[in-house]
């Protein structure tokens, strides 16, 4: 799998994660924080291979602005998901949270597949996508072994260098 396909199959599992928390009802409170952990985990773990990996390889001067953007959005995300994680689901805040980081999420989402997406294919060719995307599979799911959302609080001072 090429590393955009990679990213755009993390970006849809976590859509459905949203989703599944949306339906719950009030008062599902293990299972409302469970779904959290599940999409905390996926967007740290996503995050970090996309700062360590996918940024670094696409910089260029076609699509070194949405890059920055993107690092800045990650770091707001990340600002978030620390606050749900000293939180508990039974809180007043944790849904309005929750539905910001959705909202954060899915303009994210949107600028990567719409607007960075198409000017890396054009940078790459597919051998290196290929690459790309295998190192990447390889660091996320050696994150997702580790919990990844509790090194997200460590990871808010600032944002990610490009």
């Amino acid at each position: 799998m090429n590393a955009i396909e990679l990213l755009e199959d993390q970006h849809a599992e976590v859509k459905k994660l949203f989703k599944k928390y949306e339906g719950l009802k009030d008062g599902a409170d293990a299972e409302r924080q469970e779904i959290f952990e599940k999409i905390a985990d996926r967007l740290s773990a996503h995050a970090t291979i996309e700062e360590l990996y996918f940024y670094p390889s696409v910089k260029a001067a076609r699509t070194e602005d949405k890059l920055y953007e993107a690092v800045e959005e990650h770091l707001a995300a990340k600002r978030i998901i620390a606050d749900l994680l000293q939180m508990s689901p039974d809180s007043e805040y944790f849904d309005a949270k929750m539905k910001v980081l959705q909202e954060s999420i899915d303009h994210h989402v949107e600028e990567e597949e719409e607007d960075l997406f198409p000017k890396v294919r054009k940078l790459l060719n597919e051998e290196q996508l290929l690459v790309l995307g295998i190192q990447m599979k390889e660091e996320f799911d050696e994150l997702m072994e580790a919990e990844p959302r509790y090194e997200t609080p460590l990871q808010t001072d600032a944002a990610a260098p490009l």
